[in-house]
């Protein structure tokens, strides 16, 4: 009967006698609610509306910051066996849940690895000094990973004859600077000691290509006029070129050296030296120098001292 239309007048669809206008949908800014909510008259109970309380505020912009790390440990001991359906408490839906989290219980883990996290910050080598044996095996690693064969006639003793060389060319990495300026003399001289063309051998540290060149150093004593050894100077430009270095890193350190051991009025340090990364790869520039300098004390701040000591290190 509904489908050939035949619906009883008492069924009829027809406009509500208490409807003015059209409907409107939950969206339209123009509804009007048919009936207000009741105010709220309960006591607020503990952490209710705010963050972590009984009932957490879903708002945006309310919700708790979220956890830096998740630290998951996956041990069997630490699962406690769900509970088991009672059937003497409760009705059919507290039986269905039991037998709900005893379907979800997390699976035993005997036997598996244990997860661990990645931490925050990488782990630094333990540094213990120079290690022949580690160099030896790295060298041989790294001819394997060139494409050549170690174990062929003219490459068998490489790895040895790396280390070794490897040993005194790094051999500043575990010298003290202080150990080599601790002799002074009472002079009393009081002008400009300079001692030019100090030959400088070192690794650059971004590709342990050598460069080389020289060094020139100079200084005006304290107040007391003392003096060091010649030889020392020469001495503490060995020390920091026989490791990884820098130029400018290396020319820093050397006049800050002089600076902590001597104690003297200024100080002035000038290296020049060509870099094989840049002479046999890359840009292939050779025959490029580099030119460094640091400058300490009245050496800096007068003009004409710097001009005087810079003439008798390129003065003719």
């Amino acid at each position: 009967r509904l489908l050939r239309g035949h619906r009883g007048q008492h069924r009829q669809r027809g406009a509500r006698a208490d409807r003015v206008g059209a409907r409107r949908g939950l969206g339209d800014p123009g509804r009007v609610s048919r009936r207000a909510r009741r105010p709220r008259t309960r006591v607020d109970r503990k952490g209710d509306g705010g963050q972590g309380g009984d009932h957490p505020d879903l708002r945006p912009g309310r919700q708790a910051p979220a956890v830096q790390l998740l630290r998951r440990l996956r041990q069997a001991g630490a699962l406690r066996p769900a509970a088991r359906p009672d059937p003497g408490r409760g009705g059919r839906g507290q039986r269905w849940l039991a037998q709900r989290r005893l379907v979800q219980r997390l699976p035993r883990t005997q036997g598996l690895p244990p997860v661990a996290l990645p931490q925050a910050h990488s782990r630094r080598v333990q540094l213990s000094g120079f290690d022949a044996v580690r160099v030896e095996a790295a060298v041989r690693e790294l001819l394997v990973g060139i494409g050549e064969d170690p174990d062929r006639e003219g490459l068998q003793r490489t790895p040895a004859r790396v280390a070794r060389a490897y040993a005194e060319a790094f051999a500043g990495l575990t010298a003290d600077p202080a150990d080599v300026l601790v002799n002074v003399f009472d002079e009393g001289h009081e002008e400009l000691v300079i001692v030019k063309d100090i030959e400088v051998s070192s690794f650059c540290e971004h590709h342990l290509l050598p460069f080389h060149g020289v060094a020139h150093i100079g200084y005006i004593p304290n107040r007391l006029g003392q003096i060091t050894g010649l030889s020392k100077l020469a001495r503490l430009v060995d020390l920091y070129a026989k490791r990884p270095q820098v130029q400018e890193r290396m020319t820093t350190q050397i006049a800050e050296a002089l600076v902590e051991g001597l104690k003297p009025m200024g100080v002035i340090v000038v290296i020049e030296c060509e870099h094989l990364c840049m002479s046999m790869r890359g840009v292939r520039k050779p025959g490029s120098r580099t030119i460094t300098s640091a400058v300490r004390g009245v050496l800096q701040t007068s003009a004409t001292t710097r001009a005087e000591a810079m003439t008798h290190i390129y003065g003719q």
